[in-house]
């Protein structure tokens, strides 16, 4: 009878494309991955920490799978598990928390056995990197092509878990993506901490990433997930429109609206250069006719950071009016132990977050649908999943539209054209 394994994966696609690259892992070894329940021998939780809700989250999974798994090997990674070792060592049922530097080495260490035994590094002196890319399904993969982050932004622990920025060469990202393509997935969405900032560690730039892998035989559109504006350059957005497989969607973070809060938060731009920024990809990825309904921007915010007053809020509320992304990213911060935002005295209450917090998804909703109406009518190419749900089959458009038909097994990984 093979040994069972599952996993449980919260955060980011950065988190989802190493857990696939664990389970890959553990199949070779001969595990059979299947979903958390009593029979399993081993348990793999990999862990956000971008929030206090999400250490709690992870704590609460991790208990209700031990009660579940009473003899499961509970096995812990990711930011929290760099952040806070101890503190999930001491959580009952866990046997093993591997920190940022040993990744490569899960699988392994997972298999010793042994008494509680915790791994974290001093976070700056990690240079390694654990590849990775996410795979068993049948319309996209994500690529991890660079972890850490050097900005250091005042309210964000990413750095102190995931460590400096550093990448893998273009010439191995490549291999991996050749290997995605050999699977049949035609999609890949190019995933990092701070994804535009590659090249730190080979003296390579993320445009001739870019440009090598949209050679790739057999992938057919490429994403890039989430980039910094100051890192979205005028180069590579007009060598994406110059007939590329990387598609006219961005998620691109703005934060805050208030060039006062941007100061205080470190961020590398004014509000300014964030809305030109958006004017330039517009100009250069729109024709007039398609002004505001090409580009898909998914923009991220966070609400409440210490000392944002009620102008301060709706300064960034009318420059999401002026900009109209086609959704909205919201967070409320979060107060982050480490981090020279939790020791301002200046915090928000939690009430007055809750109310932007609101007013910003309603403005989203508004927005999506004012984007999704605009789109109505215009011929598209969509990537089929292989989801069902009420008859239904789905699908998204090179500027990440939702669409739906009646279920069709045939469309399942197939790009088709299609009037929205």
């Amino acid at each position: 009878m093979s040994r069972k394994v599952a996993f449980c994966t919260l955060g980011c696609k950065l988190n989802f494309s190493e857990t696939s690259t664990l389970a890959r892992q553990f199949a070779a070894e001969g595990f059979e991955e299947v979903r958390p329940g009593p029979d399993v021998d081993i348990l793999v939780v990999n862990t956000c920490s971008v929030t206090e809700h999400a250490d709690k989250k992870c704590r609460n999974l991790i208990r209700r799978f031990h009660k579940l798994a009473p003899d499961a090997r509970i096995v812990v990674t990711g930011c929290y598990a760099q952040l806070k070792p101890q503190e999930i060592l001491d959580i009952d049922g866990v046997d093993l928390v591997v920190g940022a530097d040993r990744k490569g080495e899960l699988v392994r260490l997972a298999l010793e056995g042994g008494d509680k035994r915790g791994y974290s590094c001093e976070i700056d002196a990690v240079e390694t990197i654990f590849p990775a890319y996410s795979s068993g399904e049948r319309t996209r993969s994500f690529l991890k092509v660079q972890d850490g982050c050097d900005y250091h932004c005042a309210y964000c622990t990413v750095p102190l878990a995931r460590g400096r920025s550093r990448n893998l060469p273009v010439a191995d990202l490549v291999a991996q993506a050749r290997e995605i393509a050999a699977q049949g997935i035609v999609e890949v969405v190019l995933t990092g901490v701070n994804t535009g900032d590659f090249g730190k560690t080979t003296g390579e730039s993320f445009l001739s990433l870019l440009q090598a892998l949209n050679e790739v035989p057999g992938i057919e559109r490429y994403r890039i997930s989430s980039i910094e504006p100051n890192l979205l350059t005028e180069e590579i957005l007009r060598w994406i429109a110059s007939g590329t497989k990387f598609l006219p969607h961005f998620h691109i973070p703005i934060q805050s609206g208030c060039d006062r809060t941007l100061k205080a938060m470190h961020r590398r731009y004014t509000a300014q250069m964030f809305e030109d920024k958006i004017a330039l990809v517009r100009d250069i990825l729109e024709r007039p006719e398609e002004r505001f309904t090409r580009v898909f921007f998914g923009i991220d915010v966070i609400v409440g950071f210490p000392g944002e007053t009620d102008e301060d809020f709706e300064d960034t509320y009318r420059l999401l009016e002026r900009v109209r992304p086609a959704f909205l990213h919201i967070f409320p911060y979060s107060r982050r132990a480490g981090t020279p935002a939790a020791e301002r005295p200046d915090q928000v209450q939690e009430s007055v977050k809750t109310a932007r917090v609101q007013r910003l998804e309603a403005l989203s909703d508004r927005l999506h649908a004012e984007f999704t109406a605009a789109n109505s009518g215009r011929s598209a190419k969509v990537l089929f999943e292989s989801t069902m749900k009420g008859g239904k089959i789905f699908g998204y458009t090179e500027n990440y539209l939702r669409v739906e038909r009646p279920y069709d097994k045939d469309l399942i990984g197939k790009i088709v054209d299609i009037i929205i």
